[in-house]
C-alpha cells in the first residue's frame, strides 16, 4: 500500500505542477498591467488576480482552504503579519488570501524561476541573504511598504521547519521592524500544508484541507525586540500544538 500511495502521490505532484504552469500563461496577461500602475494600486491588483489563479489551482489540485480570524484586521492600521512557514505551497496561498493587500519578503532564488519569478517580484521584496547590503535594503523597502498603507507579509523562520517542533526558532527582522514603526504585529498560523506538501519527499502532494488562523494583533508599545519575538513566538506555538490535529 505505501508503494502505490507513493506513486499516486507523485503523480498527483507533477499533476499539480502542470496546473500550476498551464494556468499561469492564462493569467500571467492580466499581470502584465503591473507595469503601469504604481503602488499600493500594483499590489492590490496583483492580489485580486492571484486570489482567482490560486483558486482555481486549489481547486484543480483537490486542495481546500479556508481563513478563520478575518475581523481581526476590522479598524486595524496597516500592520506586520508574520506567518510559519512549512511547506512550498504557503507562499502563493498566503500572500493572495490574507484578508488586505499584502507584499512578502522573498528570496532572490524565486527570481530566477521562469515566469513565476516575474510575477512573484510585482508583490514582494526581494533579499539576497547573502549580502549584507541587500539585507539592509530589503528592510528599508519593507519600511516603505508600510508608508505606502500596506501590510507586510514575514516569515520569521526565514526557510521551511523541516523538524517536528511546531515552529522553528524566530529571526529579528519581524519585530526590529515592528519596534521602529510602532505597527502592531499580526500572528498568522497555517495548518496541514506540511502534509499537502512536505519538504521531502519532494513532487509529493497530498491532496486536503489546508486552513490560515489569523491570531489576534499584538502591539509593539511596552516591548523590546526580545520581549515581542518571545510573546509571538509562544502564541504561534501555542495555537499550533493546540489545533493542528483539528484539521
Amino acid at each position: 500500500m505505501n508503494i502505490i500511495k507513493n506513486i499516486v502521490a507523485r503523480l498527483l505532484a507533477f499533476w499539480a505542477l502542470f496546473v500550476f504552469a498551464s494556468t499561469m500563461f492564462i493569467f500571467i496577461w492580466f499581470y502584465l498591467f503591473c507595469f503601469i500602475m504604481p503602488d499600493p494600486l500594483k499590489t492590490r491588483f496583483h492580489r485580486r488576480v492571484s486570489q482567482v489563479w490560486m483558486g482555481l489551482f486549489l481547486f484543480l489540485s483537490g486542495c481546500s482552504f479556508k481563513v478563520t480570524g478575518k475581523e481581526v484586521f476590522d479598524g486595524l492600521e496597516n500592520s506586520i503579519v508574520v506567518c510559519n512557514h512549512n511547506s512550498l505551497i504557503d507562499i502563493p496561498i498566503s500572500t493572495p488570501f490574507l484578508p488586505r493587500a499584502n507584499k512578502t519578503i522573498a528570496k532572490k532564488s524565486f527570481v530566477y524561476v521562469p515566469l513565476f519569478g516575474w510575477v512573484y517580484q510585482f508583490a514582494s521584496v526581494i533579499v539576497d541573504r547573502k549580502d549584507n547590503q541587500s539585507k539592509r535594503a530589503s528592510y528599508e523597502k519593507m519600511k516603505n511598504v508600510l508608508n505606502n498603507g500596506l501590510d507586510m507579509l514575514i516569515y520569521p523562520e526565514g526557510t521551511r521547519n523541516r523538524t517536528n517542533a511546531p515552529l522553528k526558532s524566530f529571526y529579528d527582522g519581524a519585530f526590529k521592524l515592528a519596534i521602529e514603526t510602532q505597527k502592531p504585529i499580526v500572528p498568522v498560523v497555517l495548518l496541514n500544508t506540511k502534509k499537502v506538501l512536505p519538504a521531502k519527499p519532494i513532487l509529493y502532494l497530498t491532496p486536503g484541507k489546508m486552513r490560515m488562523h489569523i491570531l489576534p494583533a499584538i502591539f509593539p508599545q511596552g516591548h523590546s525586540k526580545d520581549s515581542l519575538k518571545q510573546l509571538v513566538f509562544d502564541e504561534m506555538a501555542k495555537y499550533y500544538l493546540a489545533n493542528n490535529d483539528q484539521v
